[in-house]
């Protein structure tokens, strides 16, 4: 680590304005804007930038060369637990500062985008009485780190003994009536638990009465896990606790109730989608937290190969016509269709779309929420839409025959239509709509493409290392592949570490199917073809199979042949 230094900016280095234009980060025009605003915010240069819309990456870059040293790599650097408890969490939020490890000359090395600064390290020297080491660390990476190590549950197991305390303290006629005050026990364990949740990338959190606990799981990369057991007799305050946030009927605990919270969790504003229903334990509740600050996934960081990327350019630029995206519950539909919807022009085109629920805002969108209460479904909500002169119109989803037939009269009208549905592939999206009672013809006529798609889980790049498939995994890759084992190149697996929650896995990608309307495919669906002829007459069109796709993943690199098992196995 002795690359790496704490000292002021040596005299002479070039000025960090000088290099970032050098570099092509910024222009000169960006550098003497940040300048003369500096004149009034006495903010450092590098912020500035930043705030001015500068990338990141290349102004740590920048900030390393005129420093000479080396940016911290969070992925090849291991944090001793010894030196995150030496500074408080508040303390290194606000700073934005993370602890990394203590040196054998007992000094604290700590991770900033600002290590020149000495009224931090003295600030930090204070706070954890020891002598401070600052290295270079771009600013979200530190972020994440801190939200990877300084976990807010160890906090609930105190706030819930305070809980059950009051609980029992407390004769309530009706135990569902919670205390609500700002620092009563069950709202600190609620928050606590939204703040962690987000902290982890979490979609979704259950809170699970048992007959003897109340459980707490959290959805990460699509899977569930275990993350905290709380006394049985909590359950009911929660759950009143979260229906009150979300304007629910806390007495009514026999009727399923859905509702949602907005609320600002560490400066993001995040939507809460609350859904309950009563167990014989209780009361189940669900929370699907929605960062509305999430930039939108860009078309060519979804996990399509070039040539779907193009064709499925080519669909969406189509005048009318259906387009289909299926896939189970959780597949990444939505963000496809986003994706899609993002690549259109939207000043001379008018873009509708009516979701359940909006999990996205748009500029110059025209968006609907569905509401039952007032009438409005998919399907009265598509004829609204059809007077309103659309050009574009995507439907968050296709459950009824009703909305099936009206996207397909809408796509043979002019329209061009976007939709999900749930079906296991391309081709079963296909053979939903004729189960719906949907013309064979109409469907030739209406459906320009499907898309079919799964999320698989990548291998944590920290933890990544060489493993041996096992057997049934080499029948499956055999099967796939139709020739003998061998992937191109070694196979991966992670072998868990604390970035990855000892699972291996850190984020997810898509893999696609794409299925493009073709004569030959035509004949097929209006001569009532079988699922098979279809699927056969699509890949010698040129479509390449979720089990394909998901072995590509695996020659890459990106994922493991037990991953593509569990997510895109097609019976």
């Amino acid at each position: 680590m002795e690359d790496r230094a704490t000292t002021p900016v040596p005299a002479d280095r070039p000025l960090l304005g000088e290099l970032v234009v050098q570099r092509g980060v910024a222009t000169r025009q960006v550098v003497q804007a940040a300048l003369k605003r500096q004149r009034r915010d006495r903010r450092r240069l590098g912020e500035l930038l930043l705030d001015l819309g500068v990338d990141e990456t290349g102004l740590t870059a920048a900030v390393a060369e005129q420093l000479g040293v080396r940016p911290v790599d969070f992925n090849e650097l291991a944090i001793e637990v010894d030196a995150v408890l030496l500074v408080e969490a508040d303390l290194a939020r606000r700073l934005v500062v993370m602890p990394l490890f203590i040196d054998d000359f007992g000094r604290l090395h700590i991770a900033t985008p600002t290590p020149q600064d000495a009224e931090l390290r003295s600030t930090i020297a204070e706070h954890a009485r020891r002598t401070v080491v600052a290295e270079l660390a771009e600013r979200t990476a530190v972020l994440r780190a801190l939200d990877r190590n300084y976990t807010v549950l160890s906090k609930v197991g105190a706030a819930a003994q305070r809980a059950v305390d009051d609980h029992r303290g407390t004769a309530q006629a009706v135990p569902e009536m919670a205390p609500v005050r700002a620092d009563a026990p069950v709202v600190q364990i609620v928050n606590l638990l939204l703040t962690q949740g987000l902290r982890d990338r979490v979609s979704d959190i259950h809170l699970e009465p048992q007959t003897d606990r109340l459980r707490i799981r959290y959805r990460v990369d699509g899977t569930l896990r275990d993350v905290q057991s709380l006394p049985r007799e909590l359950a009911a305050p929660i759950a009143s606790r979260v229906k009150i946030m979300a304007n629910m009927d806390i007495v009514d605990r026999h009727r399923a109730q859905d509702g949602q919270i907005a609320l600002e969790l560490d400066g993001r504003a995040i939507d809460v989608r609350v859904s309950t229903t009563e167990t014989i334990w209780g009361e189940k509740v669900v929370l699907r937290l929605l960062d509305r600050s999430k930039s939108l996934v860009p078309m060519h960081d979804l996990g399509l190969q070039d040539s779907e990327h193009a064709r499925l350019e080519k669909l969406i630029g189509s005048p009318y016509g259906l387009l289909i995206v299926s896939g189970p519950t959780g597949a990444g539909k939505t963000t496809t269709l986003y994706a899609a919807l993002n690549e259109l022009d939207r000043t001379t085109r008018n873009i509708t779309t009516i979701e359940d629920p909006v999990e996205y805002q748009f500029p110059n969108i025209n968006q609907i929420q569905i509401n039952r209460l007032a009438g409005m479904t998919f399907a009265n909500g598509l004829k609204a839409i059809l007077r309103q002169d659309p050009d574009v119109i995507l439907i968050g989803e296709v459950r009824d025959v009703e909305t099936a037939e009206i996207a397909i009269q809408s796509a043979l009208t002019g329209h061009l239509v976007l939709c999900s549905l749930h079906a296991a592939d391309a081709v079963g999206a296909i053979h939903r709509f004729l189960d719906m009672g949907i013309e064979p013809f109409l469907v030739t006529s209406a459906v320009i493409g499907v898309v079919a798609q799964r999320l698989v889980r990548l291998i944590c790049p920290r933890c990544k290392a060489p493993s041996e498939p096992r057997v049934d995994e080499i029948e499956f890759y055999r099967a796939v592949r139709g020739e003998s084992w061998g992937p191109q190149g070694p196979v991966y697996a992670g072998e868990g570490c604390p970035r990855c929650g000892k699972t291996g896995f850190y984020e997810r990608s898509g893999v696609f199917e794409t299925l493009e309307m073709n004569d030959r495919i035509r004949e097929l669906i209006v001569g009532h073809a079988t699922h098979g002829d279809l699927r056969n007459a699509a890949i010698e069109g040129g479509m390449r199979t979720l089990q394909q796709a998901g072995c590509d993943a695996v020659d890459a690199g990106r994922t493991t042949i037990a991953e593509v098992m569990r997510t895109v196995y097609v019976i």
